[in-house]
C-alpha cells in the first residue's frame, strides 16, 4: 500500500496533489446547478459537494470554492435567493462536465452546451431539461470556512421534481434507474448499480445483553 504523509501533500506536484485529494475521498454526487443573473442571463455548472442537511426542514448544502474569484453561481444565488439542483445522467456527462469552463458572466453555458434550460411553475432559475431528478431551492444561509476560504452554501427545497419510474413506495429515489452519475476526483465519471437495501439497524439483543 501506497503511504502519503502531510509533509509529502506540501510537496508534490500541484496537479497530483488536486487529483489525489479530490479523488481519495469516495465518489461523490454529480449535479448541475442553475442560475439567473439580474440581467437575465441564465449560468449553469457543475458541482461534486452537494450534499444531504436534514429532511425537516429539508435542506441540503454545498461547497463553493474561494471567491477570489468571479463565481457566477454563488453571485446570482445571492443575489435573487434561487438556484436548482439538477442530476447529472448518461446521456450529458460530456456537456455537463464543459460547464466547469469558466465563461463570462454575460456568457450563458446553456449556449455554449447542448444543455436545455426548462422552466417549471414561473420559477426564477432555470433547471436543465430531462435531468431525471430537479429540485428548486430557497438560499437559507452561508458559512464562510476560515480554514481554506470556502463556502458552505445551505438551501431549503421548495419543489421536488422526480421521474415516476425512480420513485419507490417507500420514498426511496433510486438513481440507478435513471443512470445518474456519480463523480470520482475531478473529472472521471461512472454510472452506479444499486445492489441491494438494507432494512433499519437495531442493535443485536445477543450483544446488548451480553454486556449487561
Amino acid at each position: 500500500m501506497i503511504e502519503f504523509t502531510s509533509d509529502d501533500f506540501e510537496n508534490m506536484d500541484h496537479l497530483y496533489r488536486i487529483n489525489l485529494i479530490n479523488s481519495c475521498s469516495g465518489y461523490k454526487s454529480a449535479n448541475l446547478i442553475g442560475t439567473k443573473s439580474d440581467d437575465g442571463i441564465s449560468n449553469v455548472a457543475v458541482f461534486s459537494s452537494v450534499t444531504h442537511l436534514g429532511s425537516n426542514p429539508a435542506l441540503l448544502g454545498f461547497f463553493l470554492r474561494p471567491t477570489t474569484v468571479t463565481r457566477n453561481t454563488y453571485s446570482n444565488l445571492k443575489t435573487t435567493g434561487k438556484y436548482t439542483i439538477n442530476h447529472v445522467h448518461s446521456d450529458i456527462l460530456k456537456d455537463a462536465h464543459h460547464t466547469s469552463a469558466k465563461y463570462d458572466s454575460n456568457i450563458s453555458e446553456f449556449d455554449a452546451t447542448q444543455l436545455t434550460e426548462d422552466y417549471k411553475a414561473d420559477f426564477l432559475a432555470p433547471f436543465v431539461k430531462k435531468a431525471p431528478v430537479q429540485l428548486a431551492m430557497q438560499f437559507v444561509e452561508e458559512y464562510p470556512i476560515a480554514a481554506n476560504n470556502t463556502i458552505l452554501v445551505i438551501g431549503k427545497i421548495e419543489t421536488l421534481y422526480i421521474n415516476d419510474n425512480l420513485l419507490e413506495k417507500d420514498g426511496f429515489v433510486n438513481l440507478s434507474k435513471g443512470n445518474v452519475a456519480t463523480i470520482n476526483g475531478l473529472d472521471g465519471y461512472a454510472i452506479p448499480e444499486l445492489k441491494t437495501r438494507f432494512d433499519y439497524q437495531r442493535p443485536k439483543p445477543e450483544v446488548v445483553n451480553s454486556k449487561s
